[in-house]
């Protein structure tokens, strides 16, 4: 890690910049959200986060105050990641998560444990995968999620990107003829759990898409050491609730 950069996890005081910050995002904010909140409480206008958490997802966003320590932003970004989640199969939405409609309904009540299990196989090592569009990686200069919520047929390049891990646990009933599977992933930078979710529901013949998603770690970094929001900026710069962002 960069050498002299402070970390400061949810047992250290934060102080000044140039600090990375451990954040345990919630649910429901989006990471620049989180960048903002925190760039107000410490009066700083250099800051970044290093790798974007969608707005369902939560765990370990890291925040990075200050010049230096924005400029090692790609150096924790190439880190790997550990993710938990819980897909759902028989069900598929075009964000291949919960953000978006159910667009295809299958009857999953049949799938068992052993063929989640033998699916999982193919999704382990070096593999290919396409992103889902609703994404923020650039086609023609503009953010794919951009062209998808104008209707527009994209083609989304592929990527390789390395699984480390990918186990599931048991099955269990969902509403509507579906199937519940928590998982965990270690992976590379650039990976989308969305399109392991949404490739392992085809790999059983009844779709599927992404319903929780936590990241627990990125390289040694864990969650369980990161700052409540709420908590960090009432540490940072103590106001009264109503004068927050």
């Amino acid at each position: 890690m960069p050498d002299g950069l402070r970390i400061a996890t949810r047992h250290d005081p934060i102080g000044s910049a140039p600090v990375a910050i451990l954040v345990d995002k919630p649910p429901g904010d989006s990471s620049f959200g989180v960048v903002k909140r925190v760039r107000w409480a410490m009066g700083e206008k250099r800051v970044g986060h290093a790798g974007t958490l969608d707005p369902m997802a939560t765990g370990l966003l890291i925040v990075l105050v200050g010049r230096e320590a924005t400029r090692e932003q790609d150096r924790f970004m190439g880190l790997p990641k550990v993710y938990t989640g819980t897909v759902r199969l028989g069900q598929t939405t075009p964000s291949a998560d919960a953000e978006s409609p159910i667009e295809e309904r299958a009857d999953a009540s049949s799938v068992t444990d052993d063929a989640v299990q033998q699916a999982l196989g193919a999704f382990v090592g070096e593999i290919v995968q396409t992103p889902p569009i609703y994404s923020a990686i650039k086609v023609g200069g503009e953010r794919l999620y951009k062209k998808a919520r104008r209707g527009e047929d994209v083609e989304v390049p592929p990527r390789q990107v390395r699984v480390t891990e990918f186990t599931a646990g048991p099955v269990r009933p969902g509403p509507d003829q579906t199937v519940d599977v928590d998982i965990r992933v270690s992976c590379s930078k650039g990976t989308y759990i969305r399109s392991l979710a949404r490739d392992l529901g085809a790999a059983v013949g009844v779709g599927g898409h992404l319903i929780v998603l936590r990241r627990e770690a990125i390289g040694p970094f864990q969650a369980a050491e990161a700052w409540n929001v709420d908590e960090l900026v009432a540490a940072a710069r103590p106001v009264e609730p109503d004068a927050r962002p």
